[in-house]
């Protein structure tokens, strides 16, 4: 009895401090991130996204635009009117006029600069007998650069049709009316070989000044049948121009001694009378 008198007198207390501590709600469960960070995160989202995207398109965008440039100057350099020839400027002429050089080169103005055919103008320049050499360059954006370098004459040569320079390779070039003063003249027949005015070229070109300043001409009757007649009279037999520096060391060593004729024609063996 006892014990169900306790349990019945202590059931309203018990219930009374249930109730107090149920009045005590817990925390309420967690409402997520709020909307601020929310906001960031989309647009650090949306901002990973648009870099993937260029990240995979950027390849193709730069191709594209390298694409584009090439084009575009190509166009400009080899079919528009915006760097095409417009001027020649000719350079290194000392006896040529320019004007002839111009004509001769005929450089088709008004021709995109990049499409002007430089070797066919080189071509037509070296094509004047007294041109040795000639290099031909384009000067952006409107000019084409003719340099030219001229033959320089050690002779005179008189073939019966009046004078011409010969240079040091033995080509013929240009006019003289009177022989040019310090130049020997070379007497040779029309029909001689042409191989024969290399010869004497190269034994001009082997006479130190001080010999050549005395020869007044050569007499070239083939290759190996050469001979300097000097200015006071005396004739040298010269031969061919094989070994002409040792030959020219020879005469000026026989130019010392009497004699009208001097061989030099055997330079170890040399002979006066």
């Amino acid at each position: 009895m006892l014990d169900r008198r306790s349990r019945t007198s202590g059931g309203p207390k018990l219930f009374r401090r249930l109730k107090e501590r149920g009045s005590k709600a817990p925390p309420p469960p967690s409402a997520g991130p709020d909307e601020e960070t929310v906001r960031i995160a989309r647009k650090d989202f949306r901002k990973r996204r648009v870099a993937g995207r260029w990240r995979r398109l950027r390849p193709l965008v730069l191709g594209l635009v390298v694409v584009a440039l090439v084009a575009g100057s190509a166009w400009a350099v080899l079919l528009s009117s915006l760097v095409t020839a417009r001027a020649v400027e000719v350079t290194g002429t000392q006896t040529l006029a320019d004007a002839r050089v111009e004509r001769a080169a005929s450089v088709p103005l008004g021709t995109p600069l990049a499409r002007v055919d430089l070797g066919a103008i080189r071509a037509r320049v070296e094509a004047i007998a007294s041109v040795r050499r000639v290099e031909v360059s384009r000067s952006w954006p409107h000019t084409v650069h003719i340099a030219v370098t001229e033959r320089t004459p050690i002779a005179v040569i008189d073939r019966g049709d009046g004078l011409q320079g010969l240079d040091s390779e033995g080509v013929l070039f240009g006019s003289y009316g009177t022989r040019p003063r310090g130049l020997p003249l070379v007497r040779t027949e029309p029909d001689t070989a042409a191989e024969a005015l290399v010869e004497s070229a190269r034994v001009v070109g082997a006479l130190p000044q001080r010999i050549a300043a005395r020869v007044a001409t050569l007499e070239v009757a083939s290759v190996d049948k050469i001979q300097l007649v000097l200015t006071n009279g005396r004739r040298v037999v010269w031969g061919s121009a094989e070994d002409s520096t040792h030959k020219a060391e020879v005469l000026a060593v026989l130019l010392k001694r009497p004699g009208q004729q001097l061989d030099v024609s055997v330079p170890g063996r040399p002979t006066t009378r």
